[in-house]
């Protein structure tokens, strides 16, 4: 219970991101974290009364949500934090979990657009999420009204797995109409957050938001966007976490399609069906599950279930067997080096190589720094 509510006092001080994660990687457990938070010098003013003085009806309200069934707290320091998302340049230091919190081990792919997609636009999100879900791949999006409530719809549709990313509290469905789209969500998927209960939607919390969509997944599809779009923020983040972009064409005289045909002119994939999406990512998916699985199972037997991988591959030879991993491994030194140099030393993708590092990365053979990559010492 210290422990718990030391991490919710934390949550509630607003504390940098940075900060935040540096606090809980140093002291041993998140009490300790926050004692050394109260002694710390140069905190804001607001920041700083939030942790000596924390306002007892906020955290009596925080402890009620989260003793409600299915409800946690999943501090970047657990052995529980999803991977994929720990590794990007900007993991969340405190996530809010309602729902299987399984769902974050199992293979993603992000799905957005726009929020007034035309009509075509929202059946085909509706339909390529279900076509994903269907092949066993969760489809992870924001809970937006538009393309991501389609995309969360097709997949409850055919029984499949879905992941809503809220910027706001998880007790604040927003926009309100999506309510009853969130409580069906967390009852057969995961809705989640890193904001604390009765957080209202503030507009700065979305682009926020659209880290954690694309760092949970090894690939974003963005189906409609205009120019100015959100989506595109998304985009841009997942490939900063060197994943895969897909983007599909349309209309020249659709304003909804100007930013996917930005994004095709900037390197994105270009996709028509979902076959196209999980021809390009079911090898990483093949590679990262029996990896995780093999790195995570004899340590932590209380660790969450490797995700299963999507039907129709095997997961191939060991990394040391690979001749992509042993290219990787000569190409890495002992000096920290940065990805865009490993793509040109190896001549792989971004993709395969992320993927790659990841598995080098649990199995204690690689250390990560800021987006560089060296051979551990």
């Amino acid at each position: 219970m210290e422990n718990q509510d030391a991490l919710l006092v934390l949550a509630r001080a607003r504390l940098p991101d940075a900060l935040f994660r540096h606090l809980l990687a140093t002291h041993p457990e998140p009490a300790a974290a926050l004692a050394a938070a109260r002694h710390g010098a140069g905190l804001p003013p607001a920041c700083r009364a939030a942790l000596l003085r924390p306002c007892p009806r906020l955290l009596d309200a925080d402890r009620a949500w989260l003793h409600k069934p299915g409800r946690h707290l999943l501090p970047w320091t657990s052995p529980d934090y999803p991977p994929l998302l720990r590794r990007t340049p900007w993991p969340p230091a405190l996530l809010f979990l309602h729902g299987d919190p399984g769902l974050l081990w199992h293979p993603q792919v992000a799905l957005v657009g726009s929020r007034r997609p035309s009509p075509a636009g929202r059946q085909r999100a509706h339909d390529f999420a279900a076509a994903l879900a269907r092949a066993g791949w969760a489809v992870t999006s924001g809970l937006a009204e538009g393309i991501d409530a389609a995309a969360h719809a097709g997949a409850l549709a055919v029984g499949g797995r879905t992941l809503a990313v809220v910027g706001t509290g998880l007790d604040q469905a927003y926009p309100p109409g999506n309510a009853g789209l969130m409580a069906r969500i967390a009852a057969d998927g995961l809705v989640l957050g890193e904001h604390p209960p009765g957080t209202p939607a503030i507009a700065s919390h979305f682009p926020s938001r659209n880290r954690i969509v694309a760092g949970l997944s090894l690939g974003t599809i963005v189906l409609e966007a205009a120019m100015r779009s959100g989506a595109l923020i998304s985009a841009r983040l997942a490939a900063e976490a060197g994943r895969e972009v897909f983007a599909l064409p349309g209309s020249v005289d659709n304003p909804v399609a100007r930013g996917c045909h930005r994004l095709i002119r900037d390197g994105a994939t270009l996709v028509e069906c979902p076959d196209h999406v999980v021809e390009a990512l079911e090898p990483l998916a093949a590679c990262l599950a029996a990896d995780l699985n093999h790195a995570l199972a004899p340590s932590q037997g209380g660790a969450p279930e490797a995700p299963e991988r999507p039907p129709g591959r095997s997961a191939g030879g060991q990394p040391g067997d690979d001749p992509d991993h042993k290219r990787l491994w000569s190409a890495l030194g002992h000096d920290p080096t940065p990805l865009d140099e490993l793509v040109r030393r190896t001549g792989l993708t971004v993709a395969e190589l992320s993927s790659m590092l990841l598995v080098m990365e649990l199995d204690g053979r690689v250390v990560a720094d800021n987006g560089r990559f060296a051979r551990h010492p």
